[in-house]
């Protein structure tokens, strides 16, 4: 088969306070900078992607035609000048590709631009338009997609990612080219069914290690291959949204495939209600920063392994730009032993220390630049340079596995018995070696902040004595309730068992 491949990934948060421009996408941060044309068919080997599973899957016994794929961290709305030059890429390689047998695109399925709510299904729209109506166009989704029916109308297939922390990214891809094969071999579409639930979920309470995603998730997979009423499905997926996004179709939704109508029809019937019963476990403890800082002053311990607490509203994987400090200020008020918070966005801090050399001592204003939490202001303390790197390096944890790191001009500082990984990039701290490149072991401290939601766990979890989310100020608002939506459609739930929005 000719297979053309591609890829345009952003989560978007609207509430955040930096848009994705063009150079957001050309750049490479915590993944590949821009690939375009063969490189792309290179640039993935070894990583935990959707399109490095795709092509692994397919490029034996397929011709693979490469397109475009780029991806920038998450932040306000994709510029309507980044959204245009990708597509323009994107099609013109499409076209220029000649016949081809399907297109897979790896996206992520929350994607909102300044001219576009659903950025998706205007690339699954455009896309279609070239290829016509014949050729199968699968796509693989992040599990935090906000599906469309734009996009279940426009794609053959969506098939979703079912871990949180993804560390299912790779095998998703391998999944589509399953799909997509099946497609191409029978010469037949498969019938669809959609299921919307009415109600948001929180990011940290998506998390697939604990209930009750766990055993939803368990669910999805159970049912996929089953026979339902007369036919077997073929494919399940069920995305549980990216809440921070006011667009009428926010929200988590199944999208299912089968042979029948009536297959695909009770296989998105069965996890609806499944979710719609688990609505009211959908819940999360969230802590004060003092309160979480002095909790884990009294339950750290030497040998115990750190305590990790979550600074989720600054969750540079969901908007956040990775420079608030409320958490640090409590850690230095607190006089905390043994703490590190990590990674702390400061390109001017970073500059500063790094010329200044290791063993230096300077006076910084550290954090609080972008106006991710509008009344905070900078730590300003004197601090060590404990150490300075270029931030290169190969992550090794399950979630960013394989991915050649990018963080820029990187420093380890120190004041009292607080450090701080300072990065000249924004990315979530979900890799043990976003630290440990900076010479600090992170399983020997006593306490660790992350800027991150959930996918920290994937490899801080297993070394963590306790977890703690905390609701530090930050874009990324981790209370729902507390967010100013004005587009939602009415009824929507926007927190678990919640009050009706519009209602």
């Amino acid at each position: 088969m000719r297979i053309a491949v591609g890829g345009f990934q952003h989560e978007t948060n609207t509430f955040a306070p930096t848009k994705a421009d063009y150079a957001a996408f050309e750049q490479a941060d915590s993944w590949p900078a821009l690939q375009r044309g063969e490189a792309l068919l290179s640039a993935f080997g070894g990583m935990n992607v959707p399109v490095a599973g795709f092509i692994d899957a397919a490029s034996a016994a397929n011709t693979l035609l490469p397109l475009v794929w780029c991806s920038a961290t998450p932040s306000a709305h994709v510029t309507e000048d980044a959204f245009e030059r990708v597509m323009a890429m994107m099609i013109e390689d499409l076209r220029a590709a000649g016949p081809v047998d399907a297109v897979y695109l790896d996206l992520h399925g929350a994607m909102v631009t300044e001219h576009f709510d659903d950025g998706e299904g205007e690339i699954l729209r455009r896309v279609r338009a070239v290829i016509g109506r014949d050729v199968p166009l699968v796509a693989s989704l992040d599990l935090h997609a906000n599906v469309t029916a734009q996009m279940v109308d426009e794609a053959d297939a969506l098939i979703g990612y079912r871990t949180y922390p993804h560390v299912d990214m790779a095998e998703t891809g391998a999944r589509a080219a399953e799909h997509l094969f099946r497609l191409v071999r029978s010469g037949q579409r498969q019938a669809k069914a959609m299921r919307r639930l009415d109600y948001l979920i929180p990011l940290t309470a998506q998390c697939t290690l604990i209930e009750p995603a766990a055993e939803l998730y368990a669910l999805v997979a159970e049912t996929e291959g089953r026979m339902l009423g007369n036919g077997r499905v073929t494919s399940v997926s069920f995305t549980t949204g990216f809440p921070p996004v006011d667009i009428p179709e926010c929200g988590p939704v199944v999208v299912a495939y089968g042979e029948t109508e009536a297959a695909a029809e009770a296989a998105a019937q069965r996890i609806a209600d499944a979710a719609r019963e688990a609505e009211p476990d959908f819940k999360e403890k969230l802590w004060s920063a003092r309160d979480a800082v002095a909790h884990a002053i009294r339950h750290s311990a030497p040998g115990k392994g750190p305590v990790v607490l979550a600074d989720t509203q600054d969750n540079p994987g969901a908007g956040g730009n990775g420079d608030t400090i409320g958490i640090l200020s409590e850690l230095i008020a607190q006089d905390a032993r043994n703490a590190c918070l990590a990674v702390l966005y400061d390109p001017e801090s970073a500059a500063r220390a790094a010329q200044a050399g290791e063993g230096a001592r300077l006076t910084l204003s550290l954090g609080a630049k972008t106006g991710g939490a509008p009344d905070e202001r900078p730590v300003e303390a004197e601090f060590e340079v404990l150490r300075i790197t270029n931030g290169e390096f190969l992550a090794t944890g399950p979630f960013y596995g394989g991915s050649r790191m990018s963080l820029g001009t990187t420093v380890r500082l120190r004041h009292g018995g607080v450090q701080v990984v300072v990065a000249s990039r924004k990315g979530q701290c979900a890799d043990k070696e976003m630290i440990r490149h900076t010479g600090l072991d992170p399983r020997e401290l006593g306490i660790l902040a992350v800027k991150s939601s959930v996918h920290f766990r994937a490899d801080f979890g297993p070394m963590a004595s306790e977890v703690l989310v905390v609701e530090s100020p930050g874009p990324n608002t981790a209370d729902l309730a507390k967010l100013p939506f004005r587009r939602l459609r009415k009824g929507l739930r926007v927190t678990p068992m919640g009050a009706a929005f519009g209602g």
